[in-house]
């Protein structure tokens, strides 16, 4: 038998074989999370930071941060060595967790002794390294710091501390506290809170102006927003632990933007308007250092004002807006470049029904766009103003792949720099002479290589990862195959899978399927990238004679906004009908069995196959939902209510596609997994949902983390974790 059409434009992706005669192993969990964990690790070269002065490149290296010719890769200087340098007042010497280099080069900012917060967010300690005189110092001796950052000029270091923000001069170790009404869950100057941090992807919220004399941040009043209380365990009483989350349709902090004259400390209000239940994710200075420019969003996110705000008055101009029917997705505008010349910036922006590149006035009159196509510019890597050309990634060759173009601000000659299948970024050095470009693809881990912007060649490679390709050689690893499904209303859907090794096309056996599922609004689980260790879990139910299969439903991303946004104020349906859809076009194949049809997720994946094994009982056979959410209720403002509007005006949109509507619609074996300590989607809903299956006579099996947050990791957890999976695919499969 032929397979149906559907399945016939499959793209087999190779990896290294090994050489003739030689064993190849199975992959094994320890290999990927117990005792051998980092065989499959690939290496890449991602800390690497650009000095002005043309070819050199700093990274920390161990103890020392070294500096390093671009062009040969040679080691020039030692910056700092942990091992010998000691601090001024104090025979302490520090370690170096991270740093930053002063604007001018002469100063070094060393973090060390960090304590991570939530997903962005971390307090350690800071301390200054004078690379003319060797001498070390500590920033501040009063606790740890906040987000410390030089000011442009390297004479100052601007911090948050207990929720307010302080500057300390460099040359007299004055340290300035320039905010006084910071207090725990009730005022924060200069950070993030909780939900603009994981939403908006934001921790530090000030930032200085180009002449180092002023600071602009973010002010969140979060008295108003309701708490949430995880109790910690492992003590002989549990310890509660509270922290300001705002669920769906719940109050949000009230946010301003202040100016200060860091000399002076005179304080500025910025003028955003009469309404106060809105978002102000992004502060942003233009070149003029007397000119901010703010992001202002409504409460339903359908609507997004440029704002440029004169810093000594505070007065502000909206110079350009954006609005949809669905909502304004704040990622495809974080694009937003200022140029030199002071007269104009480049914006993104999704109107025409793709992310395109636009070239503004300073006074928001448009001068041209610079970018048109049905594709998705992914992101700008960097803006040449000496010869007005832009560099970015986009979506043109294929959806599954981003691929590296330039183009002049003039819209003019547009050239693409890559050519082999897969995904590309770039990072260039600050005069654009060089920059590293980093590719993989389904079947190669990352390949670093150093670029000038005169030619399309490799100067050198950095990192090639041919030890990880060795390593493969010696493991049974079967391929993604890339091919198209369709969705419940027919639409093309982009998929992969990986089979088991000496498969049988011919119908003569019949396979068990497992499939993946995360589902969000623009997410991708079909790429032509280098895939981490799920990838390699894979293998191991492929060894053991599973079918993987994964399939971006609507709502996904890359594909334009129609596409993405289809899903809008109905999170769930469309979603779990392309799920069901696929599966039942997968059964149809000879060598699939229609009675083992499994599928998992984690996350929103967790949403959508707890959804997938209620409304598509009669499909799958068995479930795995990993940390799920179970009903948009519990969940943050920022996130749920951009896709699903607030409940209190679509209460139907939250509660027709809640897995906890549907627990009585559960029939096959279903596994539900918690961290008890997620601060992001709480253990609340996987409880709401156990306590309707249970109230429905559903028999189901759950599992707890105690204290894991939404990663569920740490020490043992992760082979403990997959353990479980594997055996409740091998039973219930």
């Amino acid at each position: 038998m032929t397979a149906p059409q559907f399945l016939t434009r499959f793209l087999l992706l190779l990896v290294a074989l090994p050489a003739i005669g030689q064993t190849r192993k199975n992959v094994s969990l320890d290999d990927i999370w117990g005792r051998n964990q980092g065989v499959f690790a690939q290496r890449t070269v991602d800390a690497v930071n650009w000095m002005k002065a043309g070819g050199f490149y700093t990274t920390l290296d161990g103890e020392k941060i070294m500096k390093f010719s671009i062009t040969t890769g040679a080691a020039v200087e030692t910056l700092f060595d942990a091992r010998q340098a000691t601090v001024s007042d104090a025979a302490k010497r520090v370690s170096v967790e991270g740093y930053q280099l002063s604007a001018d080069e002469r100063k070094l900012l060393i973090t060390t002794q960090e304590e991570p917060i939530y997903r962005r967010s971390s307090k350690a300690e800071f301390y200054v390294y004078d690379l003319t005189t060797r001498a070390l110092t500590q920033l501040s001796k009063a606790g740890k710091q906040q987000y410390a950052t030089f000011s442009p000029d390297g004479k100052q270091v601007a911090f948050m501390r207990n929720n307010n923000l302080f500057v300390v001069d460099l040359a007299t170790q004055k340290e300035t506290k320039l905010t006084t009404d910071g207090k725990l869950n009730a005022i924060i100057n200069g950070g993030a809170d909780w939900v603009y941090e994981e939403e908006f992807s934001m921790a530090r919220a000030f930032e200085w102006s180009p002449d180092s004399k002023r600071l602009a941040w973010i002010r969140f009043d979060e008295s108003r927003v309701p708490e949430y209380d995880m109790q910690l365990w492992g003590g002989l009483y549990p310890v509660e632990y509270r922290f300001k989350y705002p669920k769906a349709g719940e109050a949000n902090s009230r946010v301003s933007v202040w100016l200060v004259d860091v000399l002076t400390g005179k304080k500025i209000l910025a003028q955003t308007g009469t309404e106060t239940d809105i978002y102000l994710p992004r502060i942003q200075w233009t070149k003029n250092p007397e000119l901010l420019s703010i992001r202002r969003m409504n409460r339903l996110q359908n609507k997004l004002d440029l704002l440029h705000v004169n810093a000594a008055t505070g007065q502000a101009t909206t110079v350009l807006t954006e609005t949809s029917a669905t909502y304004v997705d704040l990622e495809f505008t974080d694009d937003l470049t200022y140029l030199v010349d002071g007269k104009s910036f480049l914006w993104s922006s999704e109107r025409s029904g793709y992310k395109q590149l636009y070239l503004y006035a300073i006074n928001g009159q448009l001068i041209r766009p610079v970018t048109t196509g049905n594709f998705e510019v992914s992101s700008v890597s960097g803006v040449d103003e000496k010869t007005g050309t832009i560099f970015f990634t986009s979506t043109e060759t294929s959806p599954l792949e981003r691929h590296l173009y330039r183009i002049g601000l003039n819209g003019q000659n547009k050239q693409k720099l890559t050519t082999l299948p897969g995904t590309y970024t770039a990072n260039f050095s600050p005069d654009f002479t060089y920059y590293l470009l980093y590719h993989t693809s389904a079947n190669a881990p990352v390949r670093v290589s150093l670029r000038d912007t005169k030619t399309t060649r490799d100067l050198r490679v950095l990192e090639s990862n041919d030890g990880l390709k060795s390593r493969l050689a010696g493991y049974k690893i079967q391929p993604k195959q890339f091919f198209q499904t369709k969705a419940a209303d027919g639409s093309p859907l982009n998929s992969w899978m990986i089979r088991p090794a000496n498969f049988d096309s011919t119908g003569a056996k019949k396979y068990p399927v497992l499939m993946f599922v995360y589902g969000g609004p623009g997410s991708q689980t079909v790429k032509n990238d280098w895939d981490s260790r799920d990838f390699f879990w894979y293998q191991t139910l492929a060894d053991k004679g599973y079918i993987i299969v994964s399939v971006d439903g609507r709502g996904t991303g890359a594909r334009g906004a129609a596409f993405r946004t289809a899903t809008y104020a109905q999170l769930g349906k469309l979603e779990t009908e392309d799920q069901i859809a696929a599966a039942r076009q997968l059964k149809t194949l000879p060598y699939i069995d229609p009675a083992r049809v499994g599928i998992w997720g984690w996350s929103y994946g967790g949403y959508m196959s707890a959804l997938c094994m209620t409304l598509g009982a009669d499909v799958f056979k068995a479930g795995i939902s990993v940390a799920p959410v179970t009903n948009w209720r519990f969940y943050d403002t920022i996130y749920t209510e951009r896709y699903l509007k607030r409940p209190q005006e679509n209460a139907a949109g939250y509660d027709e596609n809640s897995p906890v509507t549907h627990a009585t619609k559960l029939r096959g074996p279903f596994l539900l997994v918690h961290g008890t300590g997620d601060d992001n989607v709480h253990f609340q809903n996987s409880v709401a949902f156990e306590d309707a299956l249970i109230a429905a006579g559903k028999q189901f099996q759950s599992f707890y983390y105690p204290n894991r947050n939404h990663g569920i990791y740490g020490g043992n957890t992760r082979l403990h974790l997959y353990q479980m999976l594997t055996n409740f695919v091998e039973t219930n499969l």
